[in-house]
């Protein structure tokens, strides 16, 4: 009988191990959809770039340098709604200021901003409807 009681037990036990990771992995899977958008700014040109900020709504991130045909990456979480705008200066010293797409709360997905020879600035996103 003392053997019935440890099978039923090992079972017991198995079963809630299995519990235990089918709840971690649905909670796993549900992190990985969280709101953030993951962005890459691309210097294309043949110098380096200093002083990047990227404004979005409610916060800001950058770097001090970019060096030539490098990028840079970040991910951010929107809070609020709002334009999109990048200020960078270049080799020569001169300010540049870009308005990039309108951002909603809640959107996620892949933005990529690049920076051609001539300072202009391309904005490139796949971002999903907020729900």
């Amino acid at each position: 009988m003392s053997g019935q009681k440890h099978a039923h037990r090992t079972g017991f036990t198995r079963r809630r191990a299995t519990l235990f990771l089918v709840v971690l992995a649905s909670l796993s899977l549900t992190a990985c959809r969280s709101a953030f958008v993951e962005t890459a700014i691309q210097n294309d040109s043949a110098a380096p770039l200093h002083l990047i900020e990227v404004d979005y709504p409610s916060a800001s991130f950058g770097t001090q340098s970019l060096d030539s045909h490098a990028s840079y990456h970040y991910h951010f979480k929107i809070q609020g709604s709002g334009p999109i705008t990048l200020t960078f200066t270049d080799a020569a010293g001169k300010t540049h200021t870009a308005t990039g797409p309108v951002l909603v709360q809640g959107q996620r997905g892949d933005l990529k901003i690049a920076i051609d020879p001539s300072g202009k600035v391309s904005w490139v996103s796949h971002l999903s409807s907020p729900k």
